[in-house]
């Protein structure tokens, strides 16, 4: 059996595909580990492996959050282990791991925002290409727009969007869908990327975006596009962050934030609201004359 951890991915059917990467390089870094200790597969791992392995992790440098993301992949590999029948007894059963740290996420500042949207440094170079000046738009105007995941907009199709109801279909995280209202410059970016610079592209399939060979735009593109059009380095991500940090800056219910960004758990929404409080105290700071 050795360690099956390709079956193990296989059954991992919910997740995102960059979630089920991370659980594979997490799992194949733990098996080479225990191998060098002579475990010749996972059904010779004790508890006390799996806890030896996390402070071995800590010496190394890696981060709480890190350290708890790779204790809930094993934990969630040695489960499906034992549920398979493979292993007697799961050895990762109230496996604790330090809980990462509450970092909050990077918001973009409005110039950074209108930068990004209305005069990218690449428009003034020469010889930009038209049509992946117009796909480039219409990316940037989702991710911010939207608050769509990189993943959720490199899967659209020219289906998922509607043009009367002015909104965009996606797929996120475990295979659920969900519809997100897009506003009209959003919209008129994506249309006319879809009408005048979409055809320009030979590409395969009815994927939204293509890349410049001709393949669906993948999130490494994605990023390629924000370092051209940014003033600094950006993920993509922090689009989606911004997005909602603006959204309840201008008072936005936080339930109608969750359902927009298609987060499972409230708690996840919630960081947003630590984030508007470092904005106001930010703003305080700066503007009162007693707290300068």
């Amino acid at each position: 059996m050795a360690w099956s951890i390709e079956p193990f991915c296989a059954s991992l059917t919910s997740r995102a595909p960059a979630t089920v990467t991370a659980y594979r390089d997490d799992v194949r870094a733990f098996a080479a580990w225990a191998e060098r200790l002579g475990k010749a597969g996972p059904g010779e791992v004790g508890r006390m492996d799996l806890r030896r392995y996390l402070a071995y992790l800590g010496t190394r440098g890696m981060s709480r959050r890190t350290i708890s993301r790779k204790a809930a992949a094993l934990r969630r590999y040695f489960g499906w282990l034992s549920h398979r029948g493979h292993i007697g007894v799961d050895p990762s059963q109230g496996l604790c791991a330090p809980a990462g740290e509450g970092r909050l996420p990077r918001v973009l500042s409005d110039e950074e925002v209108r930068v990004l949207l209305d005069d990218p440094p690449a428009r003034a170079a020469s010889g930009v290409d038209a049509a992946r000046d117009l796909r480039d738009q219409a990316v940037v105007e989702l991710l911010y727009g939207g608050g769509l995941r990189v993943a959720e907009l490199c899967g659209l199709t020219v289906a998922d969007v509607d043009v009367r109801a002015c909104t965009v279909t996606v797929w996120g995280k475990g295979s659920k869908q969900r519809t997100v209202p897009v506003n009209r410059l959003c919209l008129e970016s994506v249309r006319r990327w879809a009408k005048e610079g979409r055809p320009q592209v030979r590409g395969e399939g009815e994927w939204l975006f293509f890349n410049g060979r001709g393949n669906r735009l993948t999130p490494r593109d994605v990023r390629r596009i924000l370092d051209r059009r940014s003033l600094h380095p950006t993920h993509p991500h922090a689009l989606r962050h911004t997005f909602a940090t603006h959204l309840l800056d201008g008072g936005a219910d936080l339930r109608a934030v969750q359902e927009l960004l298609g987060h499972a758990n409230l708690r996840t929404t919630q960081v947003y609201t630590h984030v508007s409080k470092e904005r106001l105290r930010a703003v305080y700071s700066d503007t009162h004359p007693r707290a300068r």
